[in-house]
């Protein structure tokens, strides 16, 4: 039986995978500030920002599961607006998110996959590969995803798969919260979290030594893409 971390996983595209592991009769374990939805799922609470934390309860989860077959570094957060007017501290906790937080956990989790000759799937954006005004460090986090993986990927090419997941809009609670003039405007067309979640589980499904690298899932009408 598989098992699975999830970052991030209490919420979003993270929820969405945590549900899409233990109906694929996976074992998926959280890390995330909140409990996740689902109350057997294992889970830590850890702030992602706070990357030595991260690689620590990276290292706990796994050893409390016995190993790990999966990582999936689901956890993002965007705090928009213009680079003079965001908090440097905002701005730099959304990298530290996104971004650094992504490394930690592989970073903590790579021994374990290594044993099993598991898989990864880091998650970037659409807007890890454009750039957008007002979304400086959104952008910055998501293109260091983007560059990030693919240079794992050629680190760890024959021992673990990794894959690039770059997702479109999708409906979450990702939006709330914001500006009216951040948010997805009611005629936004937007993709189903449970939807790209079955695409992170085919490149999880993958055997030993043959990875998807890169998989983007965006709704037929995304403008963003290509």
């Amino acid at each position: 039986m598989p098992t699975v971390l999830v970052s991030g996983g209490s919420s979003g595209l993270g929820a969405a995978v945590v549900a899409a592991v233990a109906k694929n009769g996976g074992r998926p374990y959280v890390l995330d500030l909140k409990p996740p939805h689902q109350a057997d799922v294992p889970y830590l609470a850890c702030d992602l920002a706070d990357t030595a934390a991260a690689g620590e309860a990276t290292r706990r989860i796994a050893e409390q599961a016995g190993g790990l077959d999966g990582v999936v570094t689901a956890a993002g957060i965007d705090i928009p607006g213009r680079l003079a007017d965001v908090p440097a501290r905002d701005w730099e906790r959304v990298v530290a998110v996104d971004l650094l937080a992504t490394a930690a956990v592989i970073r903590a989790a790579l021994p374990y996959l290594q044993r099993s000759r598991g898989h990864v799937v880091t998650v970037a954006s659409t807007l890890g590969l454009r750039a957008l005004s007002d979304a400086t460090a959104y952008c910055a986090a998501k293109f260091g995803v983007v560059g990030f993986t693919r240079a794992l990927a050629a680190e760890l090419a024959g021992t673990v798969g990794v894959t690039l997941l770059v997702p479109g809009g999708m409906r979450t609670n990702f939006f709330d919260g914001r500006d009216e003039q951040y948010r997805p405007g009611a005629d936004a067309v937007l993709n189903d979290p449970g939807d790209v979640a079955t695409a992170v589980m085919f490149a999880l499904n993958q055997p030993p030594g043959c990875a998807v690298r890169e998989i983007v899932v965006c709704p037929a009408q995304e403008p963003s893409y290509p």
